[in-house]
C-alpha cells in the first residue's frame, strides 16, 4: 500500500511540475509577445510622427578639482569637435571605446581621425561592442593594419543568460589621449548625437587622466586575446580622491558603480538630482531614495517623456505611482531623446559616467563613472539640471492615476522584464 501511494505522490509531482512549467512558459510567451506588438506599434507611430528637434546648444564649462580641469559637455557636436581636436595632437597612444559607433558623417570623422593618428605612428586601440554595432555596415569598421581593433564579442558563452560574467555588453564611452587627456561619458559616436539627443560627457585634463586610462588599459589587456599588443599598466603615484572611477567589470564580477549611487543616497541631506535615460531602480536603489525623500531630501528625476525604448519606458512607468506617492518628483524631458547619467547630492557631490540606473547596467553591462567630489563640479551640474527642467514637463501623482485601465494592464504584464532591461 504504501509503495502505490508514493507512486501517486510521484505522479502528482510529476504533473504539477509540468503543469508550472507550461504556466510559466505561456505567461513568458505571452510578455514577449505583448513586448513584441508593443515594439512594433512604437515604431510604427514613431515613423509616422517622427519630426528630428535639436537638442539645446549650450556650451561647455569647465571648473578645477584639486589640480585637475574637469569640462563638462551637454551639446554632442562641441563634444566631438574636441575629441577629434585631441587625437589629431596625438603623439604617443590613442585609447578610444564606444559602445556604438555609427557609419554616417560624424562616425566616418572619428574613423578618418584614428586613421591619420596611426598613419603618423601612434599606438591607436579601440574597442567597440559587436551586438550594438551589429546595424552599422561591417565593411565600416574594417580599419587598415595600423589600427588595432578589438570587437567585443556578441556572444561568449553558450548560456548568456546563465552566466552573468559573459552576458554583459561593453557599453563604455572612453577616449584617452597620451595619458594627458580623456573623455567619458554617455556620449555614443553618431550624426544623431551630435545635435538631437541631450547626453552629458566630461573631458579630464591632469593626472586624473589616469583614471581613464587604467580602466582601458585593464579591459584590453584582460580581453585583447593574443594578435594585439599588450598595453602597458603603469600605475601610479598621484591619489586626488576628489575624481575616482568606478567600474563594473562582469568577468570579475565587481560591481562598484551600484554601491557608488547607494553610497551617495544614503548621505544626502538637502537634495539629490538625478538625469536617466534609462530609470528602473532596483529594490535597494529605489528604498534608498523613498527614505530620502522621506527625511525631507528633495529628490528629483529628469527622464525621458519617450526614449528610443518603448519596452523600458514601460517597466519605468511602473514605477511613477511608488516614487510619486512617497515624495520624489519625476520630470519628463519632452521633444528630444535625453541620455545622459549623471546624479548630484547637495552641492558637493557629482557622478558622470555610462551607467543606467537599470539591471542591465548595474549588475550585468562593463560601465564607468566618475565620481567628482567638488562644489564648483557640483555646482555646474546642477545649473545644467535647472536649465534641463526648462525642457521638462512635471508629472504629478494626479496626473498619472488619470492614466488608462489598458496602459495600466501592459505595465503590469511587461514589469517583471526588469531582469532583461
Amino acid at each position: 500500500m504504501p509503495r502505490v501511494f508514493s507512486r501517486k505522490v510521484s505522479r502528482l509531482l510529476r504533473r504539477g511540475r509540468r503543469l508550472a512549467l507550461g504556466t510559466a512558459a505561456a505567461g513568458l510567451a505571452g510578455q514577449l509577445t505583448l513586448a513584441a506588438g508593443v515594439v512594433a506599434a512604437d515604431a510604427l507611430r514613431k515613423r509616422r510622427d517622427h519630426v528630428e528637434r535639436d537638442a539645446p546648444e549650450r556650451d561647455p564649462v569647465s571648473a578645477t578639482v584639486r589640480g585637475a580641469r574637469v569640462t563638462t559637455y551637454t551639446y554632442g557636436q562641441y563634444l566631438y569637435d574636441d575629441m577629434i581636436a585631441a587625437i589629431d595632437e596625438a603623439e604617443d597612444f590613442v585609447y578610444l571605446a564606444s559602445y556604438i559607433w555609427k557609419g554616417d558623417d560624424v562616425g566616418r570623422a572619428f574613423k578618418d581621425a584614428v586613421v591619420r593618428a596611426a598613419d603618423r605612428g601612434v599606438l591607436v586601440c579601440l574597442v567597440f561592442d559587436g551586438f550594438a554595432n551589429l546595424v552599422v555596415p561591417r565593411e565600416f569598421l574594417d580599419f587598415p593594419d595600423g589600427v588595432h581593433m578589438l570587437r567585443f564579442p556578441v556572444l561568449r558563452t553558450a548560456l548568456p543568460i546563465i552566466d552573468i560574467r559573459a552576458s554583459g555588453r561593453d557599453h563604455r564611452k572612453i577616449l584617452v589621449v597620451d595619458g594627458r587627456v580623456g573623455f567619458v561619458g554617455g556620449y555614443n559616436i553618431g550624426s544623431l548625437y551630435a545635435t538631437s539627443w541631450r547626453d552629458t560627457h566630461v573631458r579630464v585634463e591632469g593626472d586624473s587622466v589616469w583614471e581613464l586610462t587604467n580602466a582601458f588599459t585593464d579591459f584590453w589587456n584582460r580581453h585583447k586575446g593574443k594578435r594585439r599588443p599588450q598595453l602597458p599598466d603603469s600605475g601610479t603615484m598621484e591619489w586626488n580622491a576628489n575624481i575616482r572611477a568606478a567600474r563594473n567589470e562582469p568577468s570579475r564580477v565587481v560591481y562598484p558603480v551600484r554601491a557608488l549611487y547607494l553610497e551617495a543616497i544614503d548621505r544626502a541631506v538637502h537634495r539629490i538630482w538625478i538625469t536617466q535615460g534609462y530609470f528602473i531602480p532596483d529594490r535597494e536603489i529605489l528604498h534608498g531614495l523613498l527614505t530620502a525623500a522621506s527625511r525631507g531630501v528633495d529628490v528629483r528625476v529628469v527622464m525621458p517623456q519617450a526614449s528610443n525604448h518603448v519596452l523600458a519606458d514601460i517597466v519605468a512607468q511602473s514605477y511613477y505611482a511608488t516614487l510619486l506617492e512617497g515624495g520624489v518628483r519625476l520630470h519628463l524631458y519632452h521633444d528630444v531623446m535625453v541620455h545622459a547619467k549623471t546624479m548630484t547630492v547637495d552641492g558637493q557631490w557629482a557622478t558622470i559616467g555610462t551607467a543606467n540606473i537599470d539591471r542591465l547596467s548595474m549588475q550585468g553591462n562593463y560601465e564607468i563613472n566618475l565620481e567628482i567630489v567638488d562644489e564648483q563640479q557640483a555646482a555646474h551640474m546642477e545649473n545644467i539640471f535647472r536649465a534641463d527642467l526648462e525642457q521638462c514637463h512635471e508629472l504629478t501623482l494626479e496626473e498619472w492615476e488619470r492614466r488608462g485601465r489598458g496602459t495600466r494592464l501592459v505595465e503590469r504584464v511587461l514589469q517583471p522584464l526588469q531582469v532583461m532591461l
